[in-house]
């Protein structure tokens, strides 16, 4: 992670490192002021860490100290400087115009009569008002304890504020996850934000296994130092990782050792869910009660997104098994619509488009022919060419597909009616049903109409032999622009070696 946390916000001063030194800036156009305010506050310490004093001698040069830094715990501000009222303006501008409303401004001014303390105090957004006879070293001193005591306060109060907002931010992007890795992953993201860490992180999950005894228990996602582990199983985890987890199930609760914390948490489903972080420094009550408030959150979603696992799974086992029903009737190889959905996954992902879009069009496009279903057999299965009629009634599939799928308000069967009605128009507009023209066609049927084309003419079909890639790439380039998105050739030129690993992976 190279990000800061918070970054377009006021930084968190207390976790630049336990003894980094307190900014204070004096503003005022007399050095001898500087030089007595230094000597006196030389070994000054609060919470055991020192002050860094920054000197400017006007008030303009004092804005601009504020305007380029955040860090500036107290600034000392004189009234009368280059104007009667220069301090005023300045202390007014810091607010105003710099919106800072974190550092402790304390006026001070050797004419009080100038500026009367009582408006000062009621018109201007300041901690305190001293008149330089009276700040003695004694009252220094006072005033440097109740200023930084007072910043330090607000700096605790804002970042407990900020992380809170971040937890519900950080829920609100889990929630939106698609898939259980893309849930992981933003679980793993938004710990390194909540928490402000580059550390080694990584989380595991089961469902219904005894981890003693079972490998079922997967990495979903790493981070950092252990980004090495990101596609192994649970024997090859680092036996400090793992002592910690059995810890965690043994206990059946989230447990913090030192610098490590390990989260559990289960669901109604009866999956067990590990989350392991080494922020390499220890963990303060804040930290342990982030992390317990974000595990409990993410737990829900978890569980939901295992529902939908198993309800896409079903929807894409039965889009596979209606589609392998069509080939086999036309006595074409199942494997067609499977190399064909993942054809169009890739086209997809590499075209750019949503990633929930490229995994729904992948679950839809095997039922790019369902519509053959309706077409008779002496059409369907026969070996020679067919004669006008028959290729009129052959082109009816694609629209009897689409109304086959439409009325279903399952997303994945109203991609499967626009994939079934639109896979054999044109780019250039001369296709059927509808004739649609360029991107008039859904990118779906774009994408599915490459992919059933590219896998049809290297398939052998009992009216054809299979026909060498040279030829087919070829052919496609001949349709580029006419039968094909011009995009999309252009990507399957690009990745053709994973297009023929497919391929490989599923031969008919």
């Amino acid at each position: 992670m190279t990000d800061l946390f918070f970054a377009d916000e006021h930084s968190d001063n207390l976790v630049t490192g336990e003894h980094a030194p307190w900014n204070i800036l004096l503003i005022d156009d007399e050095p001898g002021v500087h030089q007595v305010t230094n000597m006196v506050l030389r070994d000054f310490k609060f919470d055991n860490r020192p002050l860094n004093l920054i000197s400017a001698f006007s008030g303009q040069e004092g804005f601009e100290v504020m305007a380029s830094r955040d860090d500036i715990a107290l600034a000392i501000v004189d009234v009368v400087m280059e104007t009667d009222h220069a301090g005023l303006e300045l202390v007014q501008r810091i607010r105003e115009d710099l919106h800072n409303n974190y550092t402790r401004l304390v006026l001070r001014t050797g004419q009080p009569g100038q500026a009367p303390e009582e408006d000062v105090i009621i018109n201007y957004d300041i901690d305190d008002y001293k008149d330089k006879t009276e700040l003695t070293s004694n009252k220094l001193m006072t005033l440097m304890y109740a200023s930084l005591r007072s910043y330090r306060d607000i700096c605790v109060i804002d970042s407990n504020r900020r992380s809170l907002e971040q937890v519900i931010l950080a829920s609100t992007e889990i929630f939106e996850a698609s898939s259980l890795r893309a849930f992981a992953s933003a679980v793993l993201k938004q710990i390194c934000n909540l928490l402000n860490l580059d550390g080694a992180i990584f989380y595991c999950t089961s469902l219904n296994s005894d981890f003693d005894e079972s490998d079922d228990y997967r990495v979903l996602a790493v981070s950092g130092k252990m980004a090495e582990y990101e596609t192994k199983n649970k024997s090859d985890l680092p036996l400090g990782v793992l002592s910690a987890f059995e810890y965690a199930l043994r206990q059946k609760s989230s447990h913090v050792n030192g610098d490590i914390y390990t989260g559990y948490f289960s669901t109604s489903l009866g999956s067990e869910n590990l989350l392991y972080v080494s922020m390499e420094r220890e963990l303060d009550d804040m930290d342990k009660q982030l992390l317990d408030i974000y595990a409990s959150n993410v737990a829900v979603t978890y569980e939901n997104l295992l529902l939908r696992d198993e309800i896409l799974d079903t929807q894409r086992e039965l889009a596979y098994i209606l589609g392998e029903a069509v080939e086999q009737r036309s006595k074409e190889t199942g494997s067609h619509v499977r190399r064909v959905a993942l054809y169009s996954h890739l086209f997809a992902t590499q075209y750019g488009i949503d990633p929930q879009l490229a995994d729904l069009i992948k679950l839809a496009s095997p039922l790019h022919d369902v519509g053959k279903i309706a077409i008779p057999d002496s059409i369907l299965k026969k070996p020679g060419k067919l004669d006008a009629d028959e290729w009129t009634i052959m082109q009816t599939h694609a629209q009897l597909g689409s109304d086959l799928l439409r009325s279903n308000d399952n997303e994945v069967v109203k991609m499967g009616s626009i994939i079934a009605g639109q896979h054999h128009e044109r780019w250039d507009g001369t296709g059927y049903p509808n004739q649609l023209k360029g991107e008039d066609i859904h990118i779906a049927g774009r994408i599915t109409a490459l992919a059933d084309v590219f896998d049809a003419l290297g398939s052998k079909r009992y009216y054809k032999d299979a026909w060498p890639l040279e030829e087919i790439l070829a052919e496609v380039d001949k349709q580029k622009g006419k039968q094909f998105d011009p995009k999309l050739v252009d990507i399957l030129h690009e990745n053709i070696d994973e297009v023929l690993k497919i391929r490989e992976l599923y031969p008919d």
